[in-house]
């Protein structure tokens, strides 16, 4: 889907994080995200190589004639240590994706992980307050009886002519108000299905966050689970897998049933109202797990969030057909929980070592070409990072 970003929500403009500059909160209501050049496709930049590290395991002095410091220190520095600062500010001086080679880049990301990360308080505060003015997700994360009432037309994400009658039988099927609410839980992960996670050896830490969040069911069985751990909270699914592998759920529906299972009591999150044809196949894994007298929550996004959702990361330059499903779950978890860590996002061919790595953890079955922006979407994760609003993970777990 394409939106152009004038903006987050129907009734103001949207409030851009401080995630750039402060001529960029100037610009932020002029509608266009002047900050970024018009990106199209999957560009990454120009790879050129392996990244080179002295062998003595000292410094060796940046292109501006700074020092760099090196991953032998192993986090080892104050994150508002004066070489820490110095370091973050060498990834949020690249506004734009396409200002570095994808190895100077990775070189920069590297480098930054000598510095112990932690939470600044005001930029990710300033972050949380962006995203309630435009998206709101303890009100309107999912369709609700609340925001969405019996007898509402409710209107499609993408097919915006395309109107979806709230009957008493549909409306039945949405929970009374939100389940989740503002900064509920402390300490969230995200777990992207990215190749760089394998390895890691994350799962014990991932577990032992306060809400766990996955995306599109993935495999988490004991060959995965020391490095993408087991506990989930929330678990999408989307239509395409119920459409591609379970046959619409039109015949026997116990292996998507089983399938589930592997999440324990999980929420099962679908985007019902993306488009006309996700609705019917949505619907059915609600009316499935009735039939199976389970107690798992079943919800549907709404689709006016996911809009507005849309309209925000525009704005800071993640310009695609749809946004990834992990970058929905990561927007969410800001406003519902007070820590985010994201594990498994990683959106180049090579980890920051110049390692090549499978596309996901499980296989290396490429997205569909153009769908996505994720690049885009990792460099705003690693802005994000450099200011303290959310822990990337792409290392091993300690």
């Amino acid at each position: 889907m394409t939106s152009e970003a004038d903006g987050c929500g129907l009734h103001e403009c949207c409030s851009v994080p401080r995630i750039y500059s402060a001529e960029v909160e100037r610009n932020k209501c002029r509608g266009g995200g002047q900050q970024f050049s018009r990106l199209k496709g999957l560009e990454v930049g120009n790879w050129s190589g392996l990244i080179s590290f002295p062998d003595d395991g000292g410094m060796k002095l940046a292109r501006n004639g700074r020092k760099r410091y090196l991953e032998r220190s192993e986090g080892s520095l104050e994150f508002n240590s004066t070489s820490c600062k110095e370091l973050r500010q060498e990834i949020t001086d690249v506004k734009v994706l396409t200002m570095v080679k994808t190895s100077e880049l990775f070189e920069r990301w590297r480098n930054l992980q000598v510095c112990k990360w932690e939470q600044n308080k005001e930029e990710t505060d300033n972050f949380k307050m962006s995203l309630s003015r435009c998206c709101n997700a303890p009100s309107f994360l999912f369709t609700t009886k609340r925001n969405t009432p019996s007898g509402t037309k409710l209107r499609y994400e993408v097919d915006t002519s395309g109107i979806l009658h709230i009957s008493p039988e549909i409306f039945k099927m949405f929970p009374d108000d939100m389940p989740y609410s503002k900064s509920q839980f402390k300490k969230c992960a995200v777990i992207g299905n990215g190749g760089i996670i394998k390895n890691s050896k994350c799962g014990r830490e991932i577990d032992a966050a306060d809400f766990v969040f996955r995306c599109n069911i993935p495999p988490i069985s004991d060959m995965y689970s020391e490095d993408v751990g087991s506990k989930t909270d929330l678990v999408t699914v989307n239509p395409s897998i119920i459409t591609e592998r379970f046959q619409k759920l039109e015949k026997w529906r116990k292996p998507f049933y089983d399938v589930l299972q592997n999440y324990k009591n999980s929420s099962v999150v679908l985007p019902a109202f993306y488009n006309t044809r996700n609705t019917d196949v949505s619907f059915r894994v609600k009316y499935m797990l009735d039939d199976f007298e389970s107690s798992r929550g079943v919800f549907f996004f709404h689709p006016q969030y996911l809009l507005n959702v849309q309209r925000f990361w525009a704005v800071q330059g993640v310009r695609a057909k749809r946004l990834s499903s992990g970058l929905m779950l990561v927007t969410a978890a800001m406003e519902l929980c007070e820590e985010v860590h994201l594990y498994g996002f990683w959106a180049f061919p090579m980890n920051p070592s110049g390692i090549f790595i499978t596309h996901h953890y499980y296989d290396n079955v490429k997205p569909r070409p153009g769908f996505h922006a994720m690049p885009y979407e990792i460099f705003n994760f690693m802005h994000m990072h450099a200011r303290g609003i959310v822990h990337v993970h792409t290392g091993p777990c300690r």
